[in-house]
């Protein structure tokens, strides 16, 4: 198992960041870092899957991450474990799979386990995960992480990526964090 994250080892998959789910949560800050998350995997040329539970009550994927990945995958969904589609195991091609979205109790705890149980690496972006509940978020993470999961932030998975100030993409990438 490789603790870091691999640009060339990686998929990125956003779980159903929609429109009511994102409305329902306390913490603006998922949106935002899901937004940042999104722009790098388009910076960086990263494989991404988008998942949509039931769009047609939920609406769907933010128009800001649609707009920012018009070339990403997306699988609309009814089982909460993403992994449960046939459509998102054929797309998650590589061995790391850097992970969030909504709800990190349900579909985002769900799909990890399922991926973990696969022997995927799983990478789960914390301040990219939201929960109606704060409870139910931590509870999810600390059952991840006794799983196997890795917990990481959105500026790990950044500089992860670039291993380095010396990538043509550096500048490109830190502007998002200042």
């Amino acid at each position: 198992m490789n603790n870091t994250i691999k640009l060339d080892e990686a998929t990125m998959l956003i779980i159903d960041v929609q429109e009511k789910l994102v409305a329902m949560l306390q913490d603006a800050n998922v949106k935002t870092d899901a937004i940042k998350l999104a722009k790098v995997a388009s910076i960086l040329n990263l494989p991404t899957v988008i998942t949509e539970q039931y769009p047609k009550g939920l609406g769907t994927t933010i128009q800001e991450i649609k707009e920012t990945l018009p070339n990403a995958e997306y699988v609309e969904k009814t089982s909460f474990s993403a992994f449960k589609e046939d459509d998102v195991k054929k797309l998650l091609s590589q061995k790391q799979v850097i992970l969030f979205g909504i709800e990190t109790h349900i579909c985002v705890l769900q799909t990890a386990m399922d991926l973990l149980n696969e022997g995927y690496e799983v990478f789960v972006v914390q301040n990219a995960c939201g929960s109606r509940n704060e409870s139910n978020k931590d509870a999810a993470l600390r059952r991840l992480i006794h799983a196997g999961a890795q917990i990481v932030t959105t500026e790990m998975v950044l500089f992860e990526l670039l291993e380095g100030s010396k990538h043509p993409n550096f500048k490109e990438v830190q502007a998002l964090i200042k």
